[in-house]
């Protein structure tokens, strides 16, 4: 199968590399379409998102993508990341998070999945910048309504739309049904933003009432978080909007290792681009010791997703074996007390795709 591979920045190239190899371990024919996007496109097109990058994705409809590097701050260059999911329509993002043996968690029986929303809400990329004309335009006919909005604020909008809310909640039931989740819980804060996390409670309940099936109810985002900390075990599917989401996924991926144990993948119609949940720690680039286990299990997403079942199961059960026996754990999940040197990625990589080769 032909699947477009995006090695990204930091150690993204590392992990990526390592995610193929464990993949080829399965013994499914693969061909990689290596593109670059990012400051390595920029500096080679002139363009962070080549569009030769985003034509051979639709084309393969499959793509394994490193992270890419946003700066943060008011100025400079826009996300990549945010452009990426825009220009392919990738509305809807899944973030599973649980518990391997092994791995230093207080939870042992955690098997949470986070789906949101990431073609609206505050990470839309609706931005005006403080002191620009047009901003200033927007406040002044704000503050002619009544709105208290001080003069020279930066601004960001907020969209939730009625359509884009029901087609994340019928993703998200689909999801639960499939994966064999009895519970899906809608995340929101409609009691203070009542029009945008409103709709969003309003379309969701609409959508979930006469389930049978999957046990529905909804939470605030504040309580959400602090019922995940004393219980995450209870919760199954948690359907939310893109700023909640991104936050309780990395909440999730913390009590059940980090981010260097949680996948993820975007999806947008026949599109499908699977990537880490984690971003690209620049500190530890070239140093071959990052963790590659979230990007081998989006690997085995991928394999879920093209409907090569035994083959993703088999990398799943590679990383618990792996993980399970303690003799080659990633350091950022390793005993912090250890005196051994941490395994390298590649020696990682090596360990997981031996256990596939093995059947686990």
């Amino acid at each position: 199968m032909r699947v477009v591979v995006i090695p990204g920045d930091g150690i993204g190239p590392d992990v990526v590399r390592a995610a193929q190899s464990v993949l080829e371990a399965t013994g499914l024919p693969f061909e990689w379409d290596v593109q670059e996007i990012g400051s390595k496109a920029l500096s080679a097109t002139g363009s962070s998102l080549p569009e030769a990058a985003l034509q051979a994705i639709r084309e393969t409809t499959l793509a394994l993508k490193g992270p890419i590097a946003t700066a943060a701050g008011s100025s400079g260059e826009r996300s990549t990341n945010v452009a990426l999911r825009r220009a392919l329509d990738l509305s809807v993002q899944v973030r599973p998070c649980r518990s391997h043996a092994g791995v230093p968690s207080p939870f042992r029986d955690v098997n949470l999945v986070v789906i949101r929303n990431t073609a609206e809400d505050l990470y839309s990329g609706v931005e005006f910048a403080a002191g620009a004309p047009d901003t200033d335009a927007i406040i002044e006919a704000m503050r002619s309504t009544g709105r208290d909005v001080a003069p020279g604020s930066a601004l960001s909008i907020k969209p939730v739309s009625e359509g884009a809310c029901r087609r994340l909640i019928t993703f998200a039931l689909d999801y639960a049904r499939r994966n064999g989740y009895k519970r899906l819980t809608v995340v929101h804060k409609a009691t203070a933003m009542r029009s945008t996390d409103g709709l969003f409670l309003e379309v969701a309940r609409e959508a979930m009432s006469g389930q049978n099936d999957v046990v529905c109810d909804d939470r605030q985002i504040d309580a959400m978080c602090a019922e995940l900390v004393r219980r995450p075990e209870a919760f199954g599917v948690l359907v939310t909007l893109n700023l909640y989401g991104d936050i309780l996924s990395d909440l999730a991926a913390a009590l059940t290792g980090g981010v260097g144990m949680a996948p993820g993948a975007n999806y947008g119609g026949p599109l499908a681009v699977f990537e880490a949940a984690h971003g690209t720690a620049p500190r530890h680039a070239d140093q071959h010791r990052a963790n590659p286990m979230a990007m081998i299990l989006c690997g085995a997403l991928l394999l879920r997703h093209v409907g090569a079942v035994d083959a993703a199961e088999r990398v799943e059960v590679a990383v618990d074996s792996v993980l399970g026996s303690g003799r080659t754990m990633p350091a950022d999940v390793r005993d912090a007390a250890s005196a051994s040197p941490a395994p390298s990625t590649e020696t990682v990589a090596r360990a997981v795709a031996s256990a596939v080769s093995s059947g686990g």
